[in-house]
Parts: structure tokens; C-alpha cells; sequence
């Protein structure tokens, strides 16, 4: 074996091979890094998500720098966090997951990407909860559209209940992540929130202890990007508004005591 190819082997072994060690020591680090890639593909207008999308969304999950490498055989890693959508409207605090991942054909190096998943149903996100969950494979997902105001034409052909985006260099794209699991990251999720913690309990606000400053800061990152969606759709709805029936009135011109022609009186 070459040089080339036993290093990418090593690369891919050690890929695989990480997770546990990190797992529960920067979790404050991966909520960070979350709110990161939340600001920065909604801060580009013509790579964000959707507004109806992010408005509409059950819930999502955030991987910053998800890592890929192989040689003919390849395997993706990387940790991020999963949020649901209260009933309220609101997001709940992060669970933590581990997104992982095997492909075949030509293929070499090493790449790391952001990758976001948005649940367009509860179905995939109990899944997870309950245990590993295949993309493509457990539920239909597509690549994500990008700019705030596409439309997603092509989801009434894919039936897609998640699309996805990914950026390993400039803009995110949409991009097809079938076979790709999703799993609960169980040693984060008690560093973060304490023992015998459950991903239900996290949702619901029922942890032993309370989530740190970065992982509520994450809630809120996705709180205001998901207000900035609705407000958008909202002022777009009023100003494709049909404007029939309305009438447009003039103001009367008012007098000018010193112009005025005084009445004739006979």
C-alpha cells in the first residue's frame, strides 16, 4: 500500500474511531459552533433556508464540521445537536446526536463540511429519539433549496420529509445525504444536562441541570432566525395583497382665504 492511501486509511480509521472520548467535554464548544452555521447560511440571502421551510419546520439538526475521508471506501462523522418544535411555536433546548456515515466508489481525501437537516414532519425526529435513524432509507430526504424565497417545487415529486444543506467550501448547497444515520449522542446529552438525562426530558425542560449559556444561546440563534422567517412572509403576504375595491382618495385642496372669489350677493 502507498503512502497516499495507508495515510487516508488511518485518516478514515481514526474518524471512525472517534466520538467517545470527546463526548461530554465540549459540548459548550458544539453548541457554539451550531449557533455558527444558524447565523452564517441565514445571513446570506441567497443560500438560506427557505422562510415557509424554517417556519414550518418540526425540527433540525445542526452538524458543524462534519468530517469525511476515505479511499474507495469512505465514512462520514460528525457531532452536532437536534432542536424540536414546542407546540407554542418555539424551539426546545438541544439534544446532542452523532451523525455517521459509509459510502463506496472513487473517492479520496479528506473533507470537512456544516451540514443541516430540516424535519418537515415529527416521524424522522421520534425515530431518532427511539433509536438510529436512516436517511433515505427511514424517511425520504432531498437537498435542500436555497434563498430565502424558493419555492420547493420538487418535494410534490420526492415526498421529501427532510432536505438538507452542506457547505465544505463557500455557499451552502443542497446536497443528498441518503444513508447516513442519526443517532442520540447519550454521553453529551449527560455531560450537558446531567445523569439519567432522556432526550424527551431535555425537550420538555426537565433536566437536572440547567442548560449552559452556549446551548441556550443556540435555542435562541434558532428563535430568531425562525422570527426573521415569519416576519418576512408575513410583509411579502401584505405586499402581494390584492388591492381590489380600494379607493384612493384625493385629498381636497384647501382654501386660500386671500384667492378665494367672494359670492356675488344680489
Amino acid at each position: 500500500m502507498s503512502a497516499t492511501p495507508r495515510r487516508l486509511t488511518l485518516a478514515l480509521a481514526a474518524l471512525l474511531a472517534a466520538g467517545s472520548v470527546m463526548a461530554g467535554t465540549q459540548e459548550d464548544s458544539r453548541a457554539e459552533n451550531g449557533s455558527r452555521v444558524v447565523k452564517q447560511i441565514q445571513s446570506i440571502p441567497e443560500a438560506s433556508i427557505p422562510d415557509r421551510l424554517l417556519e414550518d419546520a418540526r425540527g433540525i439538526v445542526v452538524v458543524p464540521d462534519t468530517l469525511k475521508a476515505g479511499f474507495m471506501l469512505g465514512g462520514r462523522r460528525g457531532l452536532g445537536m437536534m432542536a424540536i418544535k414546542n407546540a407554542d411555536g418555539t424551539w426546545s433546548n438541544p439534544v446532542f446526536v452523532k451523525l455517521t456515515g459509509a459510502s463506496f466508489g472513487l473517492q479520496a481525501g479528506v473533507q470537512s463540511a456544516d451540514v443541516i437537516l430540516v424535519f418537515r414532519s415529527e416521524r424522522g425526529l421520534d425515530n431518532i429519539v427511539n433509536g438510529k435513524f436512516t436517511l433515505g432509507a427511514d424517511a425520504g430526504v432531498a437537498a435542500g433549496p436555497v434563498g430565502r424565497n424558493a419555492a420547493a417545487a420538487t418535494d410534490g415529486a420526492m415526498k421529501a420529509e427532510i432536505w438538507s444543506w452542506s457547505r465544505a467550501r463557500g455557499l451552502f448547497a443542497g446536497v443528498a445525504l441518503d444513508g447516513a444515520v442519526l443517532q442520540i449522542d447519550h454521553g453529551a446529552n449527560r455531560s450537558a444536562y446531567g445523569r439519567d438525562t432522556t432526550p424527551r426530558m431535555i425537550f420538555e425542560g426537565r433536566t437536572q441541570q440547567p442548560a449552559s449559556a452556549a446551548i441556550t444561546q443556540f435555542r435562541n440563534t434558532l428563535e430568531e432566525a425562525t422570527h426573521a422567517a415569519r416576519y418576512a412572509r408575513e410583509r411579502a403576504g401584505k405586499e402581494a395583497a390584492p388591492q381590489n375595491g380600494s379607493v384612493t382618495v384625493q385629498p381636497l385642496e384647501s382654501s386660500n382665504p386671500a384667492t378665494t372669489t367672494p359670492l356675488d350677493n344680489h
